[in-house]
């Protein structure tokens, strides 16, 4: 097995975290690669030798039997992209808040790394989206959470068409929609009231943003389902958002066209936690404040 380390640079606890796990797999025998930025990051922090390979993130990508990453959910995010269609397993160790995707703790590495050597642990294949628009001028979206269209810099509210498979489903008045997948459900879709969706589940929601008319509800798709989202007024800002993390605003009239892509994120899972588990820790899920 061949490990790939990768983090987020501006998180301070970065050098620690990752000292310590190289220190961890050193005495495991476990064969690793680590990228560049991180390997500057270390380079007051552990000796030489205990850096062991150095490469750029591409080849940490590519090569690695599962690719470590350093930070909290946006660092999976970010590294999903980077993965693409190569598909190779991501295992998160949490340095951020929430850590809903990034779910081993600093404190659980050691018997992390045990549960890898002992074959404990599952890959969770979860649906990414492809979003296309003429506007965007040959990009691609890719998103593994969610892809948001939304009013730009403007108070107004806007007015978005939304087609499932070419046929007119729901036109929503307010300050744009989410589409989500189930891993996307727990983030900003589930903000706006969307539900919480099991990882698996093969479908797709629609959440309105702030809603102008209590018409406008959430919408439960088939993750099958081609989704057109029009917005047709002449002249006007929208931000369209994929993951939060890469934006564009363009001016309508707009569509925008998304589907399943034919990919995976591919999450690694130690067997001992279930999503039900991460749910309770992380969101309080079933808690009742007033026995507390």
């Amino acid at each position: 097995m061949k490990l790939a380390i990768v983090g987020n640079l501006g998180k301070k606890e970065l050098p620690g975290a990752v000292s310590l796990f190289l220190q961890q797999l050193s005495r495991s025998n476990v064969e690793y690669i680590v990228e560049n930025g991180v390997a500057r990051a270390l380079a007051d922090h552990v000796p030489p030798s205990l850096l062991g390979r150095v490469s750029t993130e591409e080849e940490c990508m590519r090569t690695a039997d599962i690719l470590v990453t350093f930070g909290g959910d946006g660092s999976i995010l970010a590294a999903a992209r980077l993965v693409g269609p190569i598909g190779t397993p991501i295992l998160g160790i949490n340095l951020g808040k929430l850590g809903f995707l990034a779910e081993v703790a600093p404190g659980e590495m050691a018997e992390a790394i045990k549960d890898l050597l002992e074959n404990r642990y599952v890959i969770e294949e979860r649906s990414v989206l492809h979003g296309e628009s003429p506007k965007l001028k040959g990009q691609v979206l890719a998103a593994v959470n969610d892809i948001v269209v939304s009013k730009g810099r403007s108070s107004r509210i806007i007015e978005l068409d939304v087609l499932v498979d070419g046929k007119s489903a729901v036109t929503y008045r307010g300050d744009g929609v989410i589409l989500s997948t189930p891993t996307g459900s727990t983030a900003y879709a589930l903000s706006n009231g969307g539900p919480i969706v099991v990882p698996g589940s093969t479908v797709f929601g629609l959440t309105p943003i702030s809603p102008h008319s209590l018409n406008g509800r959430p919408l439960i798709i088939p993750d099958s389902s081609k989704v057109t989202i029009v917005a047709p007024s002449d002249n006007e800002e929208v931000l369209i958002s994929s993951d939060g993390q890469e934006e564009a605003i363009v001016r309508t009239p707009l569509e925008i066209h998304i589907r399943k892509a034919d990919y995976t994120l591919r999450l690694v899972k130690r067997t001992k936690r279930t999503y039900f588990d991460v749910l309770r820790a992380k969101l309080f899920w079933g808690s009742d404040q007033r026995s507390v």
